[in-house]
């Protein structure tokens, strides 16, 4: 079964891995600066996509940025697809002041 692991780091950007059966998988880069969560990249081992994993790593993500109380800065084409495509489930936590769309 598949399980997102938070991976923070000090002076580098941080990311959500995702494993499964012990191997890694893929995963979301991100930075938090102040209140702002932005997410760089997410990827996915191509054997693995369609299998639902980066949707994984943006629930682990976005419920992180709940628990913390901190907003999304979704520069990933992904994130940021998946933000437009379903505002209504995001619209409290995107910070679209950071963006140029």
């Amino acid at each position: 079964m598949a399980e997102v692991k938070l991976n923070i780091q000090k002076e580098e950007p941080s990311a959500f891995e995702l494993y499964d059966e012990g191997d890694k998988y893929g995963e979301m880069v991100f930075d938090i600066q102040g209140e702002n969560l932005t997410v760089y990249h997410t990827e996915i081992d191509p054997e693995k996509e369609g299998k639902g994993y980066a949707k994984l790593l943006l629930d682990a993500m976005v419920n992180y940025v709940r628990t913390n109380n901190l907003k999304v800065i979704p520069l990933c084409p992904y994130v940021h697809l998946q933000f437009k495509r379903h505002e209504e489930l995001y619209r409290e936590i995107w910070n679209k002041v950071c963006e140029s769309d």
